[in-house]
Order: C-alpha cells, then sequence, then structure tokens
C-alpha cells in the first residue's frame, strides 16, 4: 500500500463506544470521513442516531445502536447485531465510560464504585472478549481502548476513575500480548484534559482548571476532534507494526 492510501478504512466497519457525543463521536465522524462504515453507539439511541445520521448526510456510512456496556445483556446484544448484519467487525472503539463520583477517595460509596468499574473494567474487558472472538474469524482487526492519563497519574478527587483507568492500561497490554499472532491489534490512547461534557466538573470550575494548567505546557484543554486523528492512526495501516502501546494526547502533561 502506497504511503498515501495508509489510513484508508474503505470497507472495513467500525463500532465506536459513547459516540453519541464528545470524543466518540469525533472518532466516529473521522473514521468515516476516511470510508469507514460506522456503528454509532451510546446509551441512548436519539443520540446515536443523531450522529449517524449527520454522517450520512456528509456522504459517509454510517448506522446506530443502543448499548450500555455497564450491562452484559446489552453487550451480548450489540455482538449479536453486529454479526447478523455484517458478518465481521474490523475496529473497536472502546471509548464508553463512566466516572460518577468526584470527591475524597475514601469516602466513594459502594454504588458509584460498583458503575465504574461496570463499566470501566468489565465493560471494556467483555467488549475486547468478544471483539477478538470475532476479528479473529475474520483474520485480523484492530482495537483501541480508551484510557486517559488518570492512568499513570491519579486525578485529584478522581480515585477509583483513576484506578479503572489504570486497570484498562494493563487490559491493553494483556489483550494486545495474547491476540498478536491472531493478527489482532490492541492499543490505548490516553486523552489528557478535553472540552467534553464527561469533563465538565474539571473544565468548568476555574479554580481547578488553572491548577490543571499549570502541569499541562500546551497551556490549553484540548478539543475533541484532537483525540481522533491519534485513533485513526491505531486502526489504521499506518499503525501495522504497533500493538501494546499506550498513546498520550495531553498536551504535555505526563512529561512534567
Amino acid at each position: 500500500m502506497s504511503s498515501k492510501n495508509l489510513f484508508d478504512l474503505t470497507g472495513k466497519v467500525a463500532l465506536i463506544t459513547g459516540a453519541s457525543r464528545g470524543i466518540g463521536e469525533s472518532i466516529a465522524r473521522t473514521l468515516a470521513e476516511y470510508g469507514a462504515h460506522v456503528i454509532v453507539s451510546s446509551r441512548k439511541i436519539d443520540g446515536c442516531e443523531a450522529v449517524a445520521s449527520s454522517i450520512r448526510d456528509a456522504g459517509g456510512s454510517a448506522e446506530a445502536y443502543a448499548c450500555h456496556i455497564g450491562d452484559m445483556d446489552q453487550i451480548e446484544s450489540i455482538w449479536g447485531h453486529i454479526e447478523q448484519t455484517h458478518g465481521k467487525l474490523d475496529i473497536l472503539v472502546n471509548n464508553a465510560a463512566a466516572n460518577p463520583y468526584f470527591g475524597p477517595v475514601e469516602d466513594t460509596d459502594l454504588g458509584a464504585f460498583n458503575k465504574t468499574v461496570d463499566v470501566n473494567i468489565r465493560g471494556y474487558f467483555f467488549m475486547c472478549a468478544r471483539g477478538a472472538q470475532m476479528m479473529k474469524k475474520a483474520g485480523g482487526g484492530s482495537i483501541v481502548n480508551v484510557a486517559s492519563v488518570n492512568g499513570v497519574n491519579p486525578g485529584h478527587y478522581q480515585g477509583i476513575y483513576s484506578v479503572t483507568k489504570a486497570a484498562v492500561i494493563s487490559m491493553t497490554k494483556s489483550f494486545a500480548m495474547e491476540l498478536g499472532q491472531q493478527k489482532i491489534r490492541v492499543n490505548a490512547l490516553l486523552p489528557g484534559l478535553t472540552d467534553t461534557k464527561f469533563a465538565s466538573a474539571l473544565t468548568t470550575n476555574e479554580a481547578i482548571k488553572k491548577q490543571a494548567m499549570a502541569h499541562i505546557p500546551m497551556k490549553r484543554v484540548a478539543d475533541p476532534g484532537e483525540m481522533a486523528g491519534t485513533v485513526l492512526y491505531l486502526v489504521s495501516d499506518a499503525s501495522s507494526y504497533t500493538t501494546g502501546a499506550c498513546i498520550n494526547a495531553d498536551g504535555g502533561y505526563l512529561t512534567v
């Protein structure tokens, strides 16, 4: 393949979770622009369909399918749909996440703990597992897990969230190690502070935002679209010898 076609995703089927807004939406739009058929997934079908419809209106190929990855029955449902409708999956981007608690780690209640773990660890794990099973039948594929810089440097008052994102990093490496010979590549994106509704507790609090800026060399918050290019690289032939990698997109945060 010539260098100009390294990012071509024509003929690929891609599932992006948490894709009704923010980073996931930007990823879905970018992969569609480069030729993939994207399955826009999140908990609520209306938000998914709005994104999928917009992609189709722009000339891309997309469908919507509601799936809450904290619910094992819904995980089985979406994989059954993909098997029946497409018969394969080439790209999986695990982006959906939960962060229901912001406060002292020792005050984390069981409900918040379970919700965060069910989505960020159990959900990611079984999405990876089912994706790997389908990709093996097709002769390969690419999985990208959206972790966080908090998985390396825990965020203040984001204890359980940070713990789960550290687990996602370890999970990525474990799957990469075992699936390499099956031609399935597994990598992770580690976003820094990004201007999304998910991160609004941080980006709209001026005191917290000012403190964060002191540790970000680029001195600004990321736009969600700035995460999509790294994912495009990781799911395309441009990264054909890359697996088990955890790539920071953090404005230099982890270099400080």
